[in-house]
């Protein structure tokens, strides 16, 4: 058989289906799967070709690219790492979303049928979202917020990231707790904010420490998360609620409220928002269901009032313009249902089963790590590690025995006071935690 040089232009499509008696789909469909073996070039408008073997190929060099692109921005690698996927076999104590198990999928899917076979759905909306979502989140919140303050966007993370360019510019200075989300501290960092951490405790932030920070740094902006902190899981205590609030308006600043775990109370009930107390317009207030329901249902609202609203929606028009519209009708049907009401009872039981099999396992392999507050929502354990252990080692060690945690290093701004792993209970059965802490226990003993 001749083998034809690299470069040697092929016949036409036409004079391959005359030579071989071929139809033109089927000699079509050939170049396409040789096309996609590399072994001829398909150049338009020009014909086919012969490609030259792998070893005669020039390699592609795309160094220049690092020239083009700069330093890459802090925090990149600590949120790819935060929401990989587990790897096959390995059981996850790690994660920022319900186990599918937990998930309302069925409720979910159903909505989003009947939303998307409605025509009026797929047409335009408000850019700042339907009215009657943008008003649920308002009555929601049991605050003073309208749904006109209100504004509907993709997740919460989203939302986060439009507050934080709309409300500083580049180089101004962010307060947060400390430790804290690690998407918030992404999110200030990539917007060229200058981070200072302030400590909390198990009483939340501290005001005290809030005041000065605010007196030593001239911030205007303090981020926080008053009901069960991501990731150490505490809820700003009833007598800090005034004195932060104090802290804030003598400083003339905003305070973005994260209300992420609002309906992932396990025991008694969730306070109400500081912005219910917020007549000034100081708290800015930000609620997502994708926490609290699953990773697919990206929908958040973030609530000013006065000015600072006006420059929140006219931030989001700069992001996505709107969040589409099948999926804020499948949202509002979802949470106005029955459903939406029997998942949350359910979803309270159900964490409330695996944190109690999160301690019990740490209690029996760990009991030095299970010496911790324990948390009255939210999905995770703050579990503080011995003194001198090496956090982020021990998260690598852990993964290769099979049990996925996270280090507490990433979660402070500065230099943490003590090793930490942010352990969540949500991401797995509870007949998997023996299992999962034994092989923790494997890697701490390493």
């Amino acid at each position: 058989m001749a083998v034809a040089d690299p470069g040697t232009r092929l016949p036409s499509v036409r004079q391959l289906t005359a030579r071989h008696q071929a139809s033109p789909v089927t000699v079509a469909e050939a170049i396409r799967q040789l096309v996609a073996e590399g072994l001829i070039d398909a150049r338009p408008g020009k014909g086919t070709y012969v490609a030259a073997p792998p070893d005669e190929r020039r390699a592609p060099d795309l160094s220049w690219q690092t020239v083009a692109l700069g330093p890459r921005r802090p925090g990149e690698e600590d949120m790819q790492a935060l929401l990989a996927l587990p790897p096959a076999g390995a059981i996850p104590l790690s994660g920022g979303y319900l186990d599918a198990d937990l998930q309302p999928a069925a409720a979910l899917g159903a909505a989003l049928t009947r939303a998307a076979r409605q025509p009026a759905s797929w047409q335009r909306g408000p850019a700042e979202g339907r009215a009657d979502l943008r008003a649920w989140f308002a009555r929601e919140a049991g605050t003073g917020l309208r749904a006109d303050d209100m504004v509907i966007c993709p997740g919460g993370q989203a939302a986060l990231s439009t507050a934080l360019r709309a409300l500083t510019s580049p180089g101004d200075t962010v307060l947060v707790e400390s430790p804290t989300y690690l998407g918030a501290l992404a999110a200030a960092r990539a917007a060229g904010l200058r981070v200072v951490p302030v400590p909390a405790d198990t009483d939340g932030v501290r005001p005290d420490q809030l005041a000065a920070a605010f007196a030593r740094t001239g911030a205007r902006l303090f981020y926080c998360q008053p009901l069960h902190a991501n990731p150490h899981g505490a809820t700003l205590a009833g007598h800090r609620r005034a004195q932060v609030a104090e802290a804030v308006r003598d400083a003339g600043a905003f305070l973005i409220e994260d209300d992420y775990a609002r309906d992932l109370t396990i025991d008694g009930e969730a306070p109400p928002p500081l912005a219910a107390d917020d007549p000034d317009g100081h708290v800015i207030y930000l609620r997502s269901l994708t926490k609290s329901a699953a990773p697919g249902l990206r929908v958040a609202a973030i609530g000013a009032r006065g000015p600072a609203g006006t420059r929140l929606r006219a931030a989001r028009l700069l992001d996505d313009f709107f969040v589409a519209g099948p999926l804020q009708q499948a949202t509002l049907e979802f949470v106005t249902a029955p459903a939406w009401a029997r998942h949350r009872r359910a979803l309270r039981t159900a964490l409330r089963t695996r944190r109690e099999a999160l301690l019990t396992a740490l209690r029996r392999h760990l009991p030095q790590l299970a010496e911790q507050p324990v948390p009255r929502g939210g999905l995770h354990l703050w579990a503080r590690l011995p003194e001198g252990t090496d956090d982020v080692a021990l998260a690598v060690a852990a993964a290769a025995e099979g049990v996925v945690v996270f280090p507490g290093r990433p979660w402070y701004a500065a230099e943490p006071p003590a090793p930490h792993l942010r352990l969540t209970y949500a991401a797995a059965p509870p007949d998997l935690m023996d299992e999962a802490v034994r092989r923790l226990a494997r890697a701490l003993l390493q």
